[in-house]
């Protein structure tokens, strides 16, 4: 498994952690969700991960698929039962789930119509979950703070990044502490509440 220079993080390929197809890699993160208690999550690409729908999380899954050849065979479908069994933790209400995602995100196309329509119906109602803070970042709003790239947050234990090629996991104090700064200058930029409701039904209503 190739690592960093520092050992407080590991690069891990894709293709080294789907060598058995999705369903595992997507099963292998249930035991990091049953631990944490305060997940935070900024995503530039798709719909928070915690909150897709089976049939966004098939689209996604099949796009990854398309994108690594050397995959034994597509089990995308079983995948994405596998990813939404793991996010029902998200109506734990003794959690918390700080949710950011770019505007834009609304508007990238996967799946079908019907697909995209459900998808973002159960951003809604994801958002009224007590134990769900969801932001967006409009794109009409003047940016302070560059876009970047997806990660999560684990309590404050754990930083996952995810890169075109693989998987940096983080550990170090010191740079979960920059990823924490960083994810509170991207998220003072967010809209919540009605404005978030108000941009999802945007999204819906272009859908025709």
């Amino acid at each position: 498994m190739p690592q960093s220079p520092n050992s407080d993080s590991a690069y891990t390929e894709w293709r080294y952690q789907a060598r058995d197809g999705l369903t595992p890699l997507q099963s292998s993160l249930v035991p990091l969700f049953e631990e944490t208690q305060l997940f935070r999550l900024y995503s530039s690409t798709l719909m928070p991960g915690l909150l897709q729908t089976e049939g966004y999380a098939a689209a996604v899954l099949r796009a990854v698929v398309a994108e690594l050849p050397e995959l034994p065979f597509d089990d995308s479908a079983e995948a994405a039962r596998a990813r939404v069994e793991r996010s029902r933790v998200v109506h734990d209400p003794e959690r918390r789930f700080d949710l950011l995602f770019e505007e834009s995100v609304l508007s990238h196309q996967l799946g079908d119509a019907e697909v995209m329509a459900a998808q973002l119906d159960y951003l809604l109602t994801g958002e009224a979950l007590s134990s769900v803070s969801l932001g967006v970042i409009p794109m009409a709003r003047e940016r302070t703070h560059l876009p970047q790239e997806t990660f999560h947050v684990y309590d404050d234990d754990l930083v996952s990044v995810e890169l075109v090629s693989a998987e940096m996991k983080i550990s170090q104090p010191s740079e979960i502490a920059l990823y924490l700064r960083v994810f509170e200058q991207l998220r003072s930029m967010a809209v919540y509440g009605v404005e978030a409701r108000a941009l999802i039904r945007k999204a819906l209503g272009s859908l025709g």
